[in-house]
């Protein structure tokens, strides 16, 4: 889908409620300020290896091993049509807001690199087979664990990922110029090797420190949905 898709987001989902909050207020800002030229940039999931860490408490939680995260030791990777994502590498999102800065364009652009990540892609990089797996079976497994505060990730991401549009670039590189430099499965696969090897960075939100010794304040502070 192109830039004029709807921006109301999967309203059951806490993540896809802030982006459509943002989007509302920029709607406003842009009325208010018809003087002032605005660009959105919207980029799909933004994978580094410096952000590993980050995305491993985001979305794995204290309880998944670094070591488990390499080649032939994740026996499965479940299959679903739906069950895809578009990646795009840090250095390539800030490639994107360097251009919205110093060209002169305005509104929406979707950023993105190909290919799409779909399970079959997951499973050459794990060298995992797949297993062909319900949506109902997959979100039920998922909210089992995070009602038992297994993993931070609720049942209504998954709902909304199952749900999200596959973007067109088509803009972003025509208009704004932008071309990636590094593939979906370069950002994914480095993101990969990141949480093996347990990297971050300096800033608290991607620095492993944030975790405290042997991941305690992820433990103090919840994981998954409490009682």
């Amino acid at each position: 889908m192109d830039e004029d898709w709807p921006t109301h987001g999967w309203p059951a989902a806490a993540y896809g409620q802030e982006k459509a909050y943002v989007e509302r207020a920029l709607d406003v800002f842009e009325r208010d300020h018809s003087g002032i030229r605005v660009v959105r940039l919207r980029p799909g999931f933004v994978f580094k290896r410096e952000a590993a860490t980050e995305q491993r408490r985001l979305f794995g939680g204290p309880f998944l091993p670094n070591a488990l995260i390499r080649r032939g030791l994740i026996p499965v990777v479940p299959d679903h049509p739906l069950l895809r994502l578009q990646a795009v590498h840090a250095a390539d999102v800030g490639q994107a807001y360097r251009l919205a800065v110093t060209r002169q364009v305005t509104g929406a652009f979707n950023i993105a690199a190909d290919p799409v990540i779909d399970p079959r892609t997951l499973a050459d990089l794990l060298d995992a087979r797949l297993v062909r797996v319900p949506a109902a079976l997959l979100r039920g497994a998922l909210a089992a664990a995070w009602r038992m505060r297994l993993v931070p990730t609720a049942p209504d991401l998954l709902d909304m990922v199952l749900r999200v549009p596959l973007m067109d670039t088509t803009r972003a590189r025509a208009e704004l110029g932008w071309t990636p430099e590094h593939t979906a499965v370069d950002a994914v696969r480095e993101l990969l090797e990141g949480i093996r090897t347990g990297a971050d960075a300096d800033p608290p939100p991607l620095a492993a420190e944030t975790s405290g010794p042997a991941r305690t304040r992820e433990f103090s502070s919840g994981v998954g949905k409490r009682p």
